[in-house]
């Protein structure tokens, strides 16, 4: 069995740190330009050096998202931004046109060529034909089941890797080609600047009765028609790994620090826990599971993996928050007193849950909050301030502090 990478997303760096911090083997992002998320800030060329450096320091790798397709305005642009990107250290681009693709070649030949998810791959043929044109890996389509990702891996070259999405939000169009964004907002979803009108909710309306609107309930809540639920295969490792699957990778690229740490964690130590012992009758530790409860996201599914599992959420068109992230530990405890950056609102005397870089997260109680002026406060109200917490267990520097809605 060859054991799957575990792919991070970073949108920004922040985020980027904490998908090394926990366990991530590579991390995809993107630049300033060419990448399919326009929401998150990416990186800068700088940025993009640093990131490079920090995670080869550590034999992880980077993958740089150039996957919109690219209009002819674009293009002039695109060779050197292939070049100075491939002189940052960047391991693989991620690529869903043929002409970037070709371009890439030439501009920066040492450097991987990954086939975007954009690019729609879900046979065998398709794989093989992007191999033989140069790629070194194929992201394959969401709608592809196990059994016909089984069938591919016995049917194309063993040096040819297949990555699939295994967690976070899907689009409700094919591999992501969608032009509902385009038609009603005039924002582009195919180069990264979607604004997600399939999570809207939606109503009837009769010609002839004009502004009088009809719901077409399926449940109290409205009619949420295009909205899909989120991916979650964490307790599928195992089918992943004799499917053939080189790369896990987690969606998220806009989300938050806090949503890569916690995504990052479960698969690092999912994928472990499996490897160190494959027996048949493996079942994930129900600790993993419940770690992915304790971030936001919709009714989870298992996607197109095996077969026809419905994939709406028809109840409501928002998210599953048990758990706000409410600070970041920026310096060990000395004597159980941790210096933390505030991100959310919590006080003295509060119940928190605190995940560490080892991924095995406890609670402690906060027993005490000092600022920076030597002030002790009853509450930590203000993001981003910086404050000694006091607490009846050490908390190690990295750690992501977190507390249960009431």
């Amino acid at each position: 069995m060859i054991k799957p990478e575990v792919l991070s997303p970073a949108g920004d760096s922040e985020s980027f740190a904490a998908a090394l911090s926990f366990g991530a083997d590579a991390v995809y992002l993107a630049g300033k330009q060419f990448g399919m998320r326009t929401a998150s800030k990416n990186f800068s060329l700088e940025e993009l050096y640093n990131a490079c450096e920090k995670a080869h320091q550590l034999s992880k790798k980077v993958y740089l998202t150039c996957n919109t397709l690219p209009r002819n305005a674009d293009i002039p642009a695109m060779p050197d931004f292939l070049k100075e990107a491939a002189a940052a250290g960047v391991d693989a681009f991620i690529i869903a046109d043929l002409g970037v693709f070709e371009m890439a070649e030439k501009a920066a030949p040492d450097v991987e060529r990954h086939i975007s998810t954009q690019g729609g791959i879900i046979n065998y043929a398709s794989a093989r034909a992007w191999y033989e044109l140069g790629a070194k890996r194929v992201v394959l389509a969401r709608e592809t089941r196990l059994d016909e990702i089984a069938e591919m891996r016995a049917k194309i070259p063993a040096d040819l890797e297949i990555e699939c999405f295994v967690h976070g939000a899907m689009c409700v169009s094919f591999s992501g080609r969608c032009l509902i964004s385009s038609f009603m907002t005039g924002r582009d979803a195919n180069r990264g600047d979607c604004a997600q009108p399939c999570r809207w909710k939606y109503h009837l309306m009769e010609e002839n009765r004009e502004g009088e609107f009809f719901p077409v309930e399926e449940r109290d809540g409205g009619t949420y028609l295009y909205n899909s639920r989120d991916l979650c295969m964490i307790e599928h490792i195992p089918a992943l790994v004799k499917a053939g699957v080189n790369s896990l990778k987690i969606e998220g690229r806009a989300k938050t620090y806090y949503y890569t740490a916690v995504t990052t964690n479960a698969y690092r130590h999912a994928v472990d826990e499996y490897f160190a012992n494959p027996a048949d009758d493996y079942t994930l530790s129900p600790w993993i599971r419940e770690e992915l409860e304790k971030i936001s996201h919709r009714q989870y599914s298992t996607g197109f993996f095996f077969g026809a599992e419905p994939g709406q959420e028809t109840k409501n068109g928002g998210y599953i928050r048990r758990y706000n992230a409410v600070a970041v530990c920026e310096q060990s405890s000395k004597d159980n007193v941790a210096v933390i950056t505030q991100r959310n609102k919590f006080l003295v005397g509060d119940t928190l849950d605190i995940l560490p870089p080892d991924g095995h997260s406890f609670n402690v109680i906060c027993q005490r909050l000092v600022n920076e002026d030597g002030q002790e406060v009853d509450a930590a109200p203000h993001p981003m301030q910086r404050l000694w917490m006091t607490t009846d267990k050490p908390i190690v520097k990295g750690s992501v502090i977190r507390k249960k809605n009431t």
